[in-house]
């Protein structure tokens, strides 16, 4: 069985706890090498690839490739050698594959050459080694409309059942016809609804000290119950809903409530395709949580970079200075609604508070097995969440595709 020792990162305090300034005021000039960037298409992450390309000029050269497809492609194209991208932007739950392949290299001499003063709580340290820099933070949590809800003469809810009661509030007033929204898209967004919405039962979802799955229970049920009966109010579409989809139907004035990336909370309120009024009235809080618990039903993440393999030292050095540059304070103040920012200097917006209230949910199970658990939940769920089966039989189909999975990848025998 396969196993790596994970240091996990000490949670968003660390933005404020460090007080070391680091890459700023540090020389940023690569003339030589190749830098090319694989990452996600939010908008902090656009901030960071163009800010790292304000480094590069003379015989050095800059690409990037911004997708929301980036984890379907990331292993492929590491592999080759030379590898097509010299750095992946990663999170919690996507570094561990190109660990897994060996397809991402340790950054400890490049940290002693040129970030020996980045804190310690953004290095994320695998198995004695340092394999990415982490840069932000990032969590799913409550969005709502202060005043449809305040017009539906209801509270911001703080659990599931309270959103539900506030869902019901507003469409049984005829505010909106379906006031609830969110990530549900079949594959990598319903997995982490479920990850999401099972963490706030308090259980772990791997047996202790093994790679068994250990959802195929009452709290799965109870899970994939509260997401079946929030979907009634969403959508009939909910199924082809990603981030992007989401963020557009809250600006749009569609939706009064949803559980979203705090990365998605300043460029929804940033004045740009939406109204006054509905940014006016946007708010952030902690996830809910469900049942009568006190877990949030929520994972905390980090997103970094790490420097390929498969690539050539020059290469790799030159994309670490720029990189470095491209999360360094100057780029987070002045960035400052994009992201909760790990940068030392980094002073929060108020775009920040659903993260920070949520920065006690436990931490995405960064375990080299938890990418097959999440592939088997995204694939599986359909069924359930279009009516087509129980909440038993699909936890059975992931459990069984899971096992099957995890057993051909040598976690399990």
């Amino acid at each position: 069985m396969k196993h790596l020792k994970i240091a996990l990162l000490g949670g968003v305090a660390v933005a404020a706890l460090a007080s070391t300034a680091y890459a700023d005021g540090h020389a940023c000039s690569v003339t030589s090498g190749s830098v090319r960037v694989l990452g996600n298409e939010f908008p902090a992450i656009q901030t960071i690839a163009a800010k790292a390309q304000e480094c590069v000029s003379g015989d050095a050269t800059f690409s990037s490739n911004l997708t929301k497809d980036h984890r379907d492609i990331q292993v492929a194209a590491l592999t080759p050698n030379p590898a097509e991208y010299t750095s992946a932007i990663v999170a919690n739950g996507s570094i561990v594959p190109l660990m897994n392949d060996g397809l991402i290299r340790p950054l400890d001499d490049l940290i002693a050459k040129h970030g020996a003063d980045i804190p310690k709580g953004q290095l994320i340290t695998i198995n004695g080694q340092v394999m990415a820099v982490a840069f932000m933070a990032n969590a799913q949590h409550l969005f709502y409309r202060e005043d449809i809800l305040a017009e539906a003469g209801v509270d911001a809810p703080t659990s599931y059942e309270g959103v539900l009661e506030a869902a019901k509030a507003i469409k049984d007033k005829g505010l909106m016809e379906y006031p609830l929204s969110g990530t549900y898209k079949a594959g990598w967004n319903l997995g982490e609804e479920f990850v999401n919405m099972y963490m706030g039962t308090g259980a772990p979802m791997f047996a202790e000290g093994s790679a068994e799955a250990a959802i195929n229970n009452e709290n799965g049920i109870a899970a994939l119950n509260m997401m079946k009966a929030l979907s009634e109010y969403m959508n009939p579409d909910f199924l082809t809903y990603d981030s992007n989809a989401a963020a557009a139907e809250w600006e749009a004035g569609n939706v009064a409530i949803m559980n979203m990336w705090g990365s998605r909370a300043g460029p929804i309120t940033d004045n740009e395709g939406s109204t006054p009024e509905i940014v006016a009235a946007t708010k952030f809080a902690a996830a809910p949580t469900l049942g009568e618990g006190d877990e949030l039903a929520t994972t905390l993440w980090w997103d970094g970079f790490t420097i390929s393999t498969n690539i050539s030292d020059e290469d790799a050095e030159a994309t670490f200075i720029a990189m470095i540059n491209g999360i360094n304070d100057e780029t987070a103040n002045a960035n400052a609604d994009q992201a909760v920012w790990l940068s030392p200097g980094y002073e929060p917006s108020p775009a920040a508070v659903g993260v920070f209230a949520s920065a006690n949910a436990a931490p995405y199970p960064m375990v080299p097995y938890g990418g097959l658990l999440h592939t088997a939940l995204g694939a599986e769920l359909t069924d359930f969440m279009q009516g087509n089966e129980s909440a038993e039989q699909a936890l059975a189909d992931v459990e069984a595709a899971y096992t099957a999975a995890a057993k051909e990848a040598g976690f399990l025998q």
